[in-house]
Formats: structure tokens, C-alpha cells, sequence
């Protein structure tokens, strides 16, 4: 494959993840009543954190599919492509129940079930790439993090 084919696929991979980014951002608005009214734990992070770091962690997401999207003969791979598009949904379903709906124990359990299938696609992407497997704990690590964030939400209102 030709440099300028992997460099448009991984372009095209990067947009891709971006886009469900930029999709749930949509639904992301803090300036609500509503989750202005909610109890936050002392260790959120200011508001203006998420956004550059969602930017960075989709755009090393989308170079990580790309590696493996170029490998998908190998074996894992097919399995990891899936579950990239499993964790894809999940992280795009999670901001429009969190904050469209207001609902932050569905959104606990979707964030759950994020967690655990990014943790089965690391492990897949590792075997097929370690780069593209190394590219996702960033991510990985920000989920948990988000998980136990979205788990204080929930004790503390």
C-alpha cells in the first residue's frame, strides 16, 4: 500500500472517531440546571478539560484502527475491529443518556459496558499491533477514570 493510501486511511479512520466525538458532544452541555444542581466529587476536573483531551484520545483511536484496519488479516484482528465498533457505540451512546436524559445510573452501566468491551479491543489490538493496542490505554485510562467520576455522580445525588 502506496504512503499516500495509508496516510488518506488514517486520515479517514481519525474522522471517523472524531465524529462520534463531536456527535456526543451535541448532547454534552454542563451550563444545564440540571447538572449544574448535581453533587460533584472534589477530584472532576474543570470543564474545559474534556474537550482537548477527548480530541487527543479519539485522534490516537482513529490512528489505532487504521493499524489495524491495515492488518486485518492477522489473527485477532477481525475481532478487534469489532470491538472497537462495540466500544465506538457505547462511547457514543454514553453523553446523550448522561446528560439528553439525565439519567446518570443508565449511564453508569453504559460506561460500564465501555469499559469492559475497550479493555477485550486493547488486548485484541495489542496482539494484532502493540503500537495500535499502546495508542488505546490512554483511552482506557480515561474511561476508568470517567467510570468512577460517573460512579461518585451517582452515590453522591
Amino acid at each position: 500500500m502506496s504512503t499516500s493510501s495509508r496516510v488518506i486511511g488514517t486520515v479517514l479512520a481519525v474522522v471517523v472517531c472524531n465524529a462520534v466525538g463531536i456527535a456526543g458532544a451535541v448532547f454534552t452541555s454542563t451550563d444545564t440546571t440540571w447538572y449544574a444542581g448535581l453533587v460533584k466529587p472534589d477530584f472532576q476536573p474543570p470543564g474545559w478539560v474534556f474537550g482537548p483531551v477527548w480530541t487527543l484520545l479519539y485522534t490516537m483511536m482513529g490512528v489505532a484502527l487504521y493499524r489495524v484496519f491495515e492488518r486485518r488479516q492477522r489473527d485477532g484482528a477481525r475481532r478487534g475491529l469489532w470491538l472497537f465498533a462495540g466500544q465506538l457505540i457505547l462511547n457514543g451512546i454514553w453523553s446523550p443518556v448522561f446528560f439528553a436524559a439525565q439519567a446518570i445510573v443508565p449511564a453508569l452501566f453504559v460506561i460500564l459496558g465501555l469499559a469492559a468491551v475497550l479493555a477485550l479491543t486493547v488486548r485484541e489490538f495489542l496482539k494484532v499491533d502493540r503500537l495500535a493496542g499502546a495508542l488505546l490505554v490512554p483511552y482506557l485510562v480515561w474511561v476508568v477514570f470517567a467510570t468512577i467520576l460517573n460512579g461518585a455522580l451517582v452515590a453522591l445525588n
